[in-house]
């Protein structure tokens, strides 16, 4: 089965992904690390990509969250800007950015396939829901109405007649890559490093094969010196009774008896 526990038995490694991701850059880096496991890519809607990986459909998904957390392990990996399309003549694109306010008095669509969590987008609701953002984005041309959407999906449906404009107070919409929590498999490991940009040499990349130990070299051993023995006294004069705590360091014995004196006795004046 594809995307088992043993890669040796997964020849391929499906990947979904929703309306609006681009996953050329990271199906790239796959070819390259892991020529040898084909890449299948499925498109599948917002709401459809989860249901893909529950089926075992999928190895992992490229989704829009929310997911369901108790099944579904997910990796946020951005937020999108929002925006309303409008007809290029539309007086909304005489300004950089709205809010949902300025929207109040225009006919919005809600598409059923809409990845807002909303009961329905502000304004005034429009006479019916499109199937699609594809058929709403015709109905925006059409001048009936306007329509919110993730930027990605603007510039999916991009035409020339109809232009774009931030909503920065409206919701948004996150993608992150999801995979079945109790099938984190190598080929998935594989696939989360090269998301997150790890090198293929990365110690969190796949566990197939783990460096040998090194051995560890041998310390040199050196033979232990025998302790000094601690100098006898040169006589009884130095303090501490060892003749070397004079101050000045050299233990002169100037009070001892018989201890001879180094070097030329001091003259007489």
């Amino acid at each position: 089965m594809t995307g088992s526990a043993d890669s040796a038995t997964s020849p391929t490694f499906r990947l979904a992904y929703v309306p609006g991701v681009t996953p050329a850059k990271w199906v790239r880096v796959w070819n390259e690390r892991l020529p040898d496991v084909p890449l299948v890519l499925r498109q599948a809607e917002a709401a459809e990509a989860p249901e893909l990986l529950r089926a075992g459909e999928a190895d992992a998904a490229f989704v829009r969250l929310p997911v369901d957390r108790t099944f579904l392990s997910a990796i946020p990996l951005y937020t999108e800007t929002t925006v309303v399309v409008v007809p290029k003549d539309h007086v909304i694109t005489a300004v950089e950015e709205v809010t949902v306010g300025d929207l109040a008095d225009e006919v919005l669509f809600h598409p059923l396939d809409d990845v807002f969590d909303w009961d329905r987008p502000p304004g005034e609701p429009a006479f019916e829901r499109p199937p699609t953002t594809a058929d709403a984005v015709e109905l925006v041309a059409a001048g009936v109405g306007l329509l919110i959407v993730p930027q990605s999906l603007a510039r999916l449906h991009h035409r020339k007649d109809l232009t774009f404009r931030p909503v920065v107070d409206a919701p948004e919409s996150s993608v992150a890559l999801s995979w079945p929590e109790d099938a984190t498999t190598d080929l998935v490991e594989d696939f989360i490093g090269i998301v997150r940009g790890r090198t293929a040499n990365s110690s969190r990349g796949r566990k197939a094969t783990d460096p040998e130990p090194k051995t560890k070299r041998a310390e040199p051993t050196t033979a232990r010196r025998k302790p000094a023995t601690p100098s006898k006294p040169t006589g009884r004069g130095g303090r501490g009774g060892t003749g070397g705590g004079t101050r000045g360091g050299g233990a002169k014995g100037s009070g001892a008896k018989g201890g001879g004196k180094r070097g030329k006795p001091r003259g007489r004046p």
